[in-house]
């Protein structure tokens, strides 16, 4: 109950101030441009708040990110802390496409506009494939960008459904994208609840897969290469946890 209560603490008092300073670098016109306050401010509480819940993060095959290129990273999403952890150890200019609703959120969405997060209406198809284009555009323009493939949090762990939309927009952006696994969070905050278990966290990068010369009808065949690498790093986390357990 501690471990929780000190979580909530720290994770209440680094989002108030980072997304503060994001904040007032928005309103100071601040470019979004890489290694800027916004990227510091992201990867700063993203760490703070995950050592609060005493939980570390290791990444494997960190080195398939190519090196000053900016890349489409498709990821499942189990938990809260998947965008902790990824906020704390992606590199360069890196945004987030997020829900809609949590431009409403008190200071966070104030924080996640200011530093030009990309903002996808679930339930509007047509105003999501606009969104994904004018993303495809800043991606082109050098900034790397994170997209939750399942379109929310699993209530089980297990891979939901892909949305084909985060395909779309990968095609539109015509740059590699790296499918990405987030292993160890759901156990830690599985979604709809608040206590805190520590774990450790491990961030999967599988190799970047072309879109170059790809076109919209190829967004199923991209689709099943992505959730192959995926499920494989999926099965390989779940082995490691039952071989802990065993």
């Amino acid at each position: 109950m501690f471990r929780t209560i000190w979580y909530v603490l720290n994770a209440t008092v680094w989002t108030l101030y980072y997304g503060s300073k994001a904040v007032i670098a928005g309103w100071l016109r601040v470019p979004s441009v890489p290694g800027t306050v916004y990227d510091e401010c992201a990867r700063r509480w993203g760490r703070k708040v995950i050592k609060a819940a005493a939980c570390h993060v290791r990444t494997k095959g960190m080195e398939h990110i190519p090196e000053g290129q900016p890349v489409v990273f498709v990821a499942n999403h189990q938990s809260f802390f998947d965008i902790l952890a990824l906020a704390a150890m992606l590199p360069g200019k890196m945004r987030f496409v997020a829900k809609k609703e949590l431009r409403k959120v008190p200071v966070f969405g104030a924080a996640l506009s200011a530093a030009g997060q990309i903002y996808i209406d679930r339930f509007n198809r047509a105003k999501a494939l606009e969104a994904y284009e004018e993303a495809a555009v800043a991606v082109r323009q050098g900034m790397s960008a994170v997209v939750f493939v399942e379109g929310t949090r699993s209530r089980t762990g297990d891979l939901l459904p892909f949305k084909k939309g985060a395909f779309v927009f990968a095609i539109a952006a015509q740059v590699p994208m790296i499918p990405l696994y987030c292993g160890g969070t759901f156990d830690i905050l599985p979604k709809g609840s608040i206590h805190v278990n520590p774990r450790a966290i491990t961030l999967y990068f599988g190799e970047p897969i072309s879109t170059e010369g790809m076109v919209y009808d190829d967004r199923s065949k991209l689709m099943a290469q992505a959730r192959r690498v995926i499920e494989g790093f999926e099965a390989k986390e779940k082995g490691k946890a039952g071989s802990t357990t065993s």
